[in-house]
């Protein structure tokens, strides 16, 4: 067998109703002080409330810093930090969608009061050092996998991000309360889901660093996910879907935590970039057209998938046959989830996809876990075929 590592939390508290009993966690481990992490949509709709009241009825300190942004810049980052070194906390909360949990992560790491780095030091592949504050998880849509995962993302210019990879990353806790995702709209849900369903489905076909364990969570998060996500879209008050999605993604993310992602998300981060769409849904529009990319490279694992993700489908002949089927079934799933499925339906004019292919080939990092090598005309090829 080939050596291979597999790092994931700490500890993982899958219970309805959980982010209410916050506090007591948070003083079970002898913190004292927390700073909770997350976005204006969240303290709006108050899904945070029932947590802020758990540490009412404790009498410990908390604060919150509620001004993340999607695909957050560099500049909140730092508040933040300013923010939670300036308040002495001893624990960091992340609590929200990827944006405000990849926000805690950083948080966490540079806002210890031994750490000696900047912002700017931690990107890229374990150039973080040193300790990180206690850190917990607590994600409110089904998709991200971010309190699984070892990875940060920060807008760093206009259209340009940058990732910070670091095992430190991983929280002490990741709490999955399915409560938190009922409120969730469908497009929503349907966005997250899909981009959780990418992640399963680029860990099983990564080219680097695919392994046992990280084939078992991407097989059963999508099992989980398949099988629930219609019902999650269409009725969203489906406790047993809504606590599917959840649990699915999250072994999505651990799959692909450990066994990276490809040619879909580096296609999907320009998009996100430049015309500021939502990453799930920079995901989902690309994924058929890099699955059809990929199909001569990747067809025996596609087949493989193919009964898992449509479990009621016939699948027959060759890998192949199995391998197209699967691509044209998942274009259906995401046009019967309400999502748009061209670019041209985001406003994007056709004269701009060679700059969305020169900017797809700056994502190194994903690009070499493909499959199927891409080069900038085959991106460009990608983005016309999605077009």
């Amino acid at each position: 067998m080939k050596a291979f590592t597999f790092a994931t939390s700490q500890s993982i508290i899958c219970e309805s109703g959980a982010a209410a009993r916050l506090a007591e966690i948070c003083q079970e481990q002898g913190f004292q002080s927390v700073m909770i992490i997350t976005d204006p949509g969240i303290k709006q709709l108050g899904l945070h409330q029932g947590a802020l009241d758990s540490f009412d009825k404790k009498n410990m300190a908390v604060q919150v810093f509620s001004d993340v942004q999607a695909d957050p810049p560099e500049a909140v980052v730092q508040t933040a930090i300013d923010i939670a070194k300036r308040s002495d906390v001893d624990a960091i909360i992340g609590f929200g969608g990827g944006s405000s949990m990849d926000v805690a992560k950083i948080v966490a790491l540079l806002a210890h009061p031994n750490s000696q780095q900047t912002l700017s030091d931690i990107y890229g592949l374990s150039n973080a050092k040193g300790k990180r504050l206690p850190l917990i998880q607590v994600p409110t849509t089904a998709g991200t996998g971010s309190e699984v995962t070892q990875v940060a993302i920060v807008t760093t210019g206009e259209t340009t991000k940058m990732g910070a990879v670091t095992p430190l990353f991983l929280p002490d806790f990741a709490i999955l309360d399915s409560d938190l995702t009922m409120g969730l709209p469908p497009h929503v849900t349907a966005a997250t889901g899909v981009d959780a369903m990418v992640h399963a489905i680029e860990a099983y076909t990564s080219r680097h660093k695919k392994n046992p364990m990280s084939d078992l969570m991407a097989k059963e998060g999508l099992r989980l996910m398949a099988g629930s996500i219609q019902t999650a879209t269409h009725n969203g008050s489906d406790k047993k879907a809504r606590e599917e999605m959840l649990l699915g993604a999250m072994f999505a993310g651990q799959a692909f935590a450990n066994s990276p992602v490809a040619a879909v998300h580096a296609l999907a981060y320009p998009l996100g970039g430049h015309f500021h769409i939502p990453h799930g849904l920079s995901n989902s529009l690309v994924l058929p057209h890099v699955m059809r990319f990929n199909l001569n490279e990747a067809a025996s694992l596609y087949a493989e998938l193919a009964p898992i993700i449509f479990p009621k489908q016939n699948f027959a002949g060759s890998d192949l046959a199995i391998a197209t089927k699967l691509v044209e079934n998942i274009e259906v799933l995401i046009k019967d989830l309400g999502l748009p499925t061209r670019l041209r339906d985001m406003d994007i004019e056709d004269s701009f996809l060679p700059t969305l292919a020169q900017d797809a080939m700056l994502q190194t990092r994903l690009l070499v876990n493909n499959p199927r090598d891409v080069d900038y005309d085959d991106a460009l090829f990608i983005y016309k075929a999605a077009y």
